[in-house]
């Protein structure tokens, strides 16, 4: 479906401060996303199966071996350390789960882990499939959908014109061939990016723009979240609402799209009421969680934020095999195995989740190289709350 509005009024909508009219600007999104998909949800849940030493120079990654800050480490984890984190995401309430790793794509090794994980997530649990794992090819891309993998997470992180400022040594182009791949394969896109990053007002419509042109079924948001010692870890958190303004612009680009806010909601909305209002500005989930390296909220809390505004979160019976409104291509025959919808966990420490806090290892660098773009490597240091539930 086209844009429900144009590049101008997009630019106009873009410009308002008033709280209410980005509060009309909010119920507009709204009634478009109720149209769409009901008050059916889509929840997703991740794990960081390969974290660190990255070769790129991505500016907001402390992933980066070009960031001061110290590195992250997580060795590739097994197939059956996979199916251990999905099943404790499935308890919590996610409907999909995602399995992630850094760089620009795997070893040959490395991704036949992914697969066996995805194999092994498809045969035991009910939750869709999702792999976000660099650049592939597209017998790749083929692969994975052979193993059980149903969409494919790949973002553009921001608009063309702004892109050189936040990667150089991962190319824009090579983004798009790798979503093209994933497309050919027969595999759902998942297509987003990062707000905050400087870019202004206008490369932010012309990222919505350029995808909707991708047409991706899902677009992750991520606000920023400064990270010590990377390109962008000086940056101010984004004002609440200028934030949500963008996410109901990006709904009325994309009304077809399946919208969630994921890394850095906690930090830049803090409290459960903003939150919420996110999620009325045209939301069909959240990340559920803790994110790559990072912490996130409690599932009981992000559950009730959507039930609050009538919307279901709860599972469909063999929610994995029947369709539901992010349903574009059909997914694997068979039937899928038992949903716990009575075992929703509240807490994360009643679930085995992700836990970038006991799973990651941080080593110092002992020294950092100048990045590819000519620009310091000396960044200024922020002061930064790991953030959970409604702190933050």
């Amino acid at each position: 479906m086209p844009p429900l509005i144009s590049r101008d009024e997009a630019l106009r909508l873009g410009e308002i401060e008033d709280h209410a009219e980005i509060e009309t600007l909010i119920d507009r999104a709204w009634r478009v996303r109720l149209e769409r998909f009901g008050d059916s949800t889509d929840m997703c849940s991740l794990v960081n199966a390969k974290s660190g030493g990255c070769a790129e120079d991505c500016g907001f990654c402390s992933q980066s071996r070009f960031a001061e800050a110290d590195t992250p480490m997580h060795a590739m984890m097994t197939p059956e350390q996979i199916l251990e984190h999905a099943r404790a995401a499935e308890a919590a309430g996610a409907h999909r789960f995602c399995m992630v790793t850094q760089g620009q794509g795997l070893s040959k090794r490395d991704f036949e882990n992914v697969l066996a994980g995805a194999r092994l997530v498809s045969e035991h649990t009910n939750l869709k499939r999702c792999v976000s794992i660099g650049h592939m090819s597209a017998a790749r891309a083929r692969a994975l959908k052979e193993a059980g993998v149903q969409r494919v997470h790949h973002n553009v992180e921001t608009a063309e014109s702004y892109y050189p400022e936040v990667s150089t040594t991962v190319r824009y182009e090579g983004r798009v061939r790798t979503i093209d791949a994933v497309r050919d394969a027969g595999l759902e896109t998942c297509v987003g990016g990062i707000l905050n990053l400087g870019e202004s007002r206008e490369q932010r419509v012309e990222m919505a723009f350029e995808l909707a042109e991708v047409n991706p079924t899902s677009v992750p948001i991520n606000l920023l979240n400064p990270r010590p010692g990377t390109k962008f870890g000086d940056r101010e958190l984004m004002d609440p609402w200028e934030a949500i303004k963008w996410v109901a612009i990006f709904r009325l680009i994309l009304p077809e799209a399946l919208f969630r806010l994921c890394g850095g909601r906690n930090e830049n909305l803090g409290a459960s009421d903003l939150q919420q209002l996110a999620v009325k500005a045209g939301l069909n989930g959240v990340m559920m969680g803790n994110f790559l390296t990072t912490l996130g909220s409690e599932p009981e809390w992000d559950r009730q934020m959507f039930e609050e505004l009538g919307l279901n979160v709860a599972r469909q019976e063999d929610n994995g095999a029947n369709p539901r409104p992010d349903n574009r291509s059909g997914w694997l025959d068979g039937q899928s195995p038992k949903t716990p919808v009575d075992e929703l966990v509240n807490s994360q420490d009643d679930a085995n989740f992700w836990d970038p806090s006991t799973q990651l290892r941080h080593r110092r660098k002992s020294s950092v190289p100048r990045r590819p773009d000519g620009s310091p490597n000396t960044y200024p240091e922020i002061v930064h709350v790991e953030a959970r539930g409604e702190a933050a």
